[in-house]
């Protein structure tokens, strides 16, 4: 995959995006249009309405089928990202309203409490699918290059470019400075352990600081390196792809199941 930006490129060895199949053939705009309809109706339908969640998640597990995404690369995204959104999640759990099913002290679950859990958890499930389907679908500098033939702001594209280009890179540095430590005989498990723990957490406060310091740096240096490249703040587009009649066919499957999910949103609650 070739991507174009700032006046040099970038060889990103990577097989996302080389498998076949309705899905994988469409245009990249096409792809992002289709995952934005379905997470604006993913996220817009008010608490409680399961079959509308019911419509789109059977949906979901076609497109998981047809886009050839491994089923245990997306549970482990899934998984990983689910984590940090857990406390969000369990805050809903503790909201007033409806009848009281348990409570301590100031705590207490409610069945309103229990519906806006449930609810936000499917939103969030549903968004983190489709979203994961995309990305483990698609190349990353396919994406932006996606992104700025949609007219999102040049200055965001560059931004994400320079974090997926340069983040392993920090990551690297991270490492190296933990081996460095760690042959000075530095161990992390000992920082809240014996008389040496001020020191311990003073050497783990200096790598942070030293870290913060190379990143600026080393950020530095690139910049001017993109700017004697003739850069100018803006990602050129090398070409936009043509949208052909299987495009058009996927933006009406995805604008039919978000209406027939709308019907029965429009329908009493389940």
């Amino acid at each position: 995959m070739l991507f174009h930006i700032g006046g040099f490129h970038s060889h990103i060895d990577d097989d996302i995006g080389t498998k076949s199949g309705l899905w994988n053939n469409l245009a990249i705009q096409t792809k992002l249009v289709c995952t934005l309809i379905a997470v604006l109706a993913i996220a817009f339908t008010s608490n409680g309405h399961w079959g509308t969640w019911l419509v789109y998640g059977v949906a979901l597990i076609g497109l998981l089928r047809i886009s050839q995404v491994s089923l245990s690369k997306l549970i482990k995204r899934i998984a990983v990202e689910s984590a940090f959104l857990s406390t969000v999640l369990l805050g809903t759990l503790f909201r007033g309203g409806g009848e009281v099913l348990w409570a301590w002290g100031g705590l207490q679950i409610t069945t309103v409490g229990l519906m806006i859990l449930g609810s936000v958890s499917c939103k969030a499930f549903l968004s983190l699918f489709i979203l994961n389907i995309l990305t483990l679908s698609t190349s990353i500098p396919t994406l932006l290059h996606g992104l700025m033939i949609l007219r999102t702001p040049p200055l965001l594209v560059a931004i994400l470019a320079s974090m997926y280009r340069y983040i392993y890179i920090l990551v690297d540095e991270f490492a190296a400075m933990r081996r460095a430590a760690t042959s000075r005989n530095f161990s992390s498990r000992n920082v809240w352990q014996g008389k040496q723990r001020a020191w311990h957490r003073q050497v783990l406060g200096n790598m942070i600081g030293m870290l913060f310091i190379r990143t600026y740096d080393r950020g530095d240096r690139i910049y001017q390196a993109m700017l004697a490249r003739g850069y100018q703040g803006i990602p050129l587009v090398l070409e936009t792809p043509q949208i052909g009649q299987r495009d058009f066919v996927a933006l009406n499957l995805t604008l039919v199941v978000v209406l027939i999910g709308q019907a029965l949103y429009l329908q009493p609650k389940i």
